[in-house]
């Protein structure tokens, strides 16, 4: 087996512990990653953000604004605003003008938008349970409990900081 290079190859047994903890979980994220967007080219000719795009529509049935759909995702409008082109252009969505707002539009998933991401979802969902397999449920509850943990430490810190 070919081991990858990759981020927590930077890390040293002098490191302190925290150092390669976080090297690890950014190098799990990063082949998590990887692989769903590889499987998502191959089975779906679509790419992450895409799929992402219509993850936030799929929550919200009522439609979004183009602003929440990039707050929510992260990304700039430029961006948002190609691949809902492109959506579009597969008739997968609707774009509409706002009611109360003529500058902003509300964008919604179309039947056919619900059918393609709800198979796109049901593979996704076991791509994700594979890559996972390698730890018994128990372990996997664990590591979900720790890094609820680490992630409650985290904000509760970052609010501290914000006062």
């Amino acid at each position: 087996m070919i081991e990858r290079v990759d981020t927590e190859s930077r890390a040293t047994d002098d490191d302190h512990l925290s150092i390669r903890l976080w090297l690890r979980l950014l190098a799990c994220t990063n082949l998590i990653e990887s692989r769903v967007s590889g499987s998502l080219r191959e089975s779906f000719d679509t790419t992450l953000p895409r799929f992402d795009f219509l993850s936030q529509l799929e929550r919200s049935p009522d439609g979004l604004r183009m602003t929440e759909i990039s707050q929510r995702m992260m990304v700039t409008g430029g961006n948002i605003t190609r691949i809902a082109d492109q959506l579009l252009a597969e008739r997968l969505i609707t774009r509409t003008t706002a009611p109360d707002d003529r500058r902003a539009s509300i964008v919604r998933l179309t039947p056919a938008g619900r059918r393609v991401f709800a198979e796109m979802a049901r593979r996704h969902e076991t791509w994700i349970v594979d890559m996972f397999s390698g730890l018994r449920e128990s372990e996997r509850a664990q590591l979900y409990a720790l890094l609820a943990k680490l992630k409650r430490h985290l904000n509760a810190t970052e609010s501290e900081r914000a006062e």
